[in-house]
């Protein structure tokens, strides 16, 4: 049975609380990436960052980008033929707004019921400073590692990561290793250690109908001019069938089924539809009735209506024909769907439904590919251990309905395998108020990094 090294665990033990002070120190900082008042507060959390892996023994810089600056530690004194691995994390966090939802302010971390509630506390900085803490506790109990370690921590993860993938592109050789761990997610439940395994990619567009050049009186004009916002109903009801399949053809020509394997385990964990309808305060779930929930959030993909404006909307009565609407509509895809090929394939179909009378223009303004691991090799098998040493049950394989599209730039220009191992909690309000994380998770997750470190430097 795989269980944490002994002088790990005595220093992780003795060291709880001081780790837990440090981390504090580093949510205090509001490194708001989004907002240009907080940019010397985000270099604040750079430099953070950068003094805290020097402080352990890392060759560190911070290197300056058209954004934020991105944080590059490596320590390279592993024995001979030890593998390298690459750390990623994010020190920049979402606007706290709204201020008045906060039980306690955004950047004064406070801990209530085993919940340390701070912006960033989860997504990232905290899980970020696990690998850190451990790397850390590493380096004082012996000397040094078992595996050749970099790290990377971007300051752009909430507004894009604009800058991060030319990065890694411009240092390719020097970021040159075995694989890439990332704690940037969350475990399926309390107590349930997880490998996140897949990932589903974006097509975000905008799509714009225009009639007459102004709005106009219903009365004087309705009936013989097409009317905008009608046109825009039609047009998207047109994207599902009657079950909620999308309807767009060849939508669904690229899809690569998941292994039946991937497939039965997702439909043996431990999840209650009925208690998830209720969580989201919904009267009923629907579309795919073939599919279970998880499947349809981790392996489906979507086409959904974010936002709809058009006309009068304000209190009371105004009859008016709009002369423009609009609506925001994402797709959520899944391997082996590309965003581009999606943008072709939408704006044929918005053209080949859209009524005549008005014009319709159907804008990409994002995208980012679906990404899915293979679990094998000894990076997954070494995480196995690593999570059962800290948590004391064999990790679950998940998957994600959002995107990151990080990690398939990892794997796209370094060719090498990415492990996504988080320490998150559902309802953990990331990019919410009240965002927290819990101490638990953070204790063990420091353990399980060290744990992985460990295994992968045994099995060089």
């Amino acid at each position: 049975m795989t269980s944490i090294p002994a002088d790990l665990e005595a220093r992780f033990a003795a060291r709880e609380a001081q780790l837990l002070d440090d981390l504090f120190a580093f949510l205090r900082i509001p490194s708001v990436s989004a907002r240009s008042e907080h940019n010397a507060d985000t270099q604040r959390a750079a430099t953070w960052v950068h003094e805290r892996l020097a402080r352990i023994g890392f060759t560190t810089e911070t290197v300056q980008t058209a954004g934020h600056p991105v944080v590059l530690g490596e320590w390279r004194k592993a024995p001979k033929g030890a593998p390298t691995i690459l750390v990623y994390g994010h020190y920049d966090v979402q606007p706290p707004e709204p201020l008045e939802l906060w039980t306690t302010p955004a950047f004064e971390p406070t801990v209530r019921d085993g919940k340390l509630f701070a912006r960033g506390s989860v997504d990232d900085k905290g899980q970020l400073f696990a690998h850190i803490a451990a790397l850390e506790t590493m380096m004082h109990v012996r000397g040094t590692l078992p595996v050749n370690v970099i790290v990377i921590a971007e300051g752009e993860e909430e507004v894009g990561s604009e800058n991060l993938a030319p990065f890694i592109e411009a240092n390719k050789a020097r970021l040159a290793c075995d694989g890439v761990v990332i704690s940037d997610s969350s475990m399926f439940a309390p107590g349930i250690p997880s490998i996140l395994s897949s990932l589903r990619g974006l097509a975000y567009f905008e799509i714009n109908v225009r009639g007459p050049a102004s709005d106009l009186h219903s009365g004087s004009y309705g009936g013989a001019v097409v009317n905008p916002a009608m046109a825009l109903a039609r047009i998207l009801a047109t994207m599902h069938d009657d079950t909620g399949k999308v309807a767009i053809p060849g939508f669904y020509d690229a899809v690569r089924p998941f292994p039946p394997a991937v497939i039965a385990g997702m439909r043996k964990l431990p999840f209650d539809e009925e208690e998830f309808r209720k969580e989201v305060g919904a009267p009923a779930l629907g579309y795919e009735p073939q599919y279970t929930v998880l499947e349809k959030l981790w392996t489906r993909p979507t086409c959904e209506v974010n936002g709809l404006l058009s006309g009068y909307t304000g209190e009371g009565a105004k009859t008016v024909l709009p002369g423009v609407s609009m609506a925001k509509v994402s797709c959520r895809l899944v391997p082996d769907q590309d965003p581009a090929a999606i943008e072709a394939l939408m704006k044929a179909h918005v053209a080949k439904v859209a009524p005549k009378g008005v014009t319709v223009t159907v804008t990409h303004l994002h995208g980012g590919k679906p990404w899915r691991a293979d679990l094998e090799g000894p990076l997954f098998e070494a995480a196995k251990k690593a999570l059962f040493a800290a948590f004391g049950r064999e990790p679950v394989v998940t998957g994600e309905g959002g995107s990151i599209p990080v990690v398939g730039d990892f794997e796209r220009i370094l060719g090498v395998p990415v492990l996504l191992m988080g320490f998150g909690l559902p309802g953990e309000n990331a990019h919410a108020p009240d965002e927290w994380m819990s101490v638990e998770n953070f204790n063990k997750g420091m353990r399980a990094i060290a744990a992985l470190f460990e295994q992968l430097g045994a099995g060089k």
